[in-house]
């Protein structure tokens, strides 16, 4: 059977980066690698930051939204049983950043997937500095990507503070209890930072397994709670796209905003990626991209936000 990981994580965690080291290992040490980004979104920018991991032994699949829930829950079985079938050793899933993580287990429990693949690790990523101004919804969905995986692994470390950390688990464990889940973490929460990552760990990665917690399930719409605005075609300076994104976060009125990501291209050298949450703005240079900005959030207003682009 193949082993199948699921790498959940609220928006802009940092699911990519960590995948991106994961499957360098994996790949390393010679195994066949498939990737699976499955979004809700009609675009997929976290696609495009695999490039540079693809080759011989590590290709990437989308499944991409634009449909109702149960038609992207029957393109994700689809996608899944054509990479079954195509002999890789390992299968890392990406989920949207407010994916329910029942979506993965139930559709792993259908023929002929259940034949096929066998659950390898769950491995959560969450932010040292978590957001705690989260809406109902978004706190359902934190709970239920943290509350099954093996491993709880902290990122951006580096830029936070011990009492930031503490903070941040003991935000986890409320909002489990609050959606009635016994699990809790305290001393088992990988606090490391990511440049130091040993070949110990990676090996714990893959073994790490999950724990199946029980929680009440928040019935809810994905596309009634949250959306994305894509903006494309935009050509601009950096420093101006650095300020729409901090005036965006910064405007209410513009709806509550996640995340801010996607690629421009910088004169006729090569493009820039941007990734931005409330909290911090990276802007790095990469080597294809396209001219596309999608804004992620809760309620967003559209009009509001595009006006910031004229």
């Amino acid at each position: 059977m193949v082993k199948i990981d699921l790498i959940t994580g609220f928006l802009g965690s940092g699911k990519t980066t960590f995948i991106k080291k994961y499957v360098s290992y994996l790949v390393g040490k010679g195994y066949n690698v498939g990737i699976l980004e499955n979004d809700y979104g009609a675009v997929n920018v976290d696609m495009m930051l695999l490039q540079d991991v693809m080759g011989e032994n590590c290709h990437a699949e989308m499944v991409a939204g634009g449909c109702g829930e149960d038609c992207h829950k029957r393109r994700f079985k689809t996608k899944l049983i054509a990479m079954g079938m195509s002999g890789y050793d390992r299968v890392i899933v990406e989920p949207s950043g407010i994916f329910d993580v029942d979506e993965f287990f139930d559709v792993l429990h259908e023929e002929p997937l259940d034949r096929w693949y066998e659950v390898g690790s769950i491995i959560s990523i969450v932010d040292a500095g978590l957001d705690r101004d989260m809406s109902r919804q978004s706190r359902y969905v934190l709970a239920s990507e943290v509350a099954n995986c093996g491993t709880l692994v902290m990122s951006k470390v580096q830029d936070a503070s011990e009492d930031e950390k503490r903070s941040t688990i003991e935000y986890i464990n409320e909002v489990l209890t609050e959606f009635q889940c016994k699990r809790q973490f305290g001393d088992d929460v990988l606090e490391k930072n990511w440049d130091d990552f040993t070949d110990d760990d990676f090996e714990g990665f893959m073994s790490t397994g999950y724990k199946l917690n029980d929680y009440v399930k928040l019935w809810f719409k994905q596309r009634d709670v949250f959306n994305s605005v894509y903006i494309m075609n935009k050509v601009m300076p950096q420093e101006r796209l650095e300020t729409i994104v901090r005036d965006i976060f910064a405007d209410k009125e513009c709806g509550d905003v996640f995340r801010i990501k996607g690629f421009l291209p910088v004169n006729d050298t090569g493009w820039i990626e941007l990734n931005a949450t409330a909290k911090k703005t990276e802007v790095r240079p990469i080597e294809n991209g396209q001219e596309i900005i999608i804004v992620i959030g809760s309620n967003l207003v559209e009009d509001k936000i595009k006006r910031y682009f004229e």
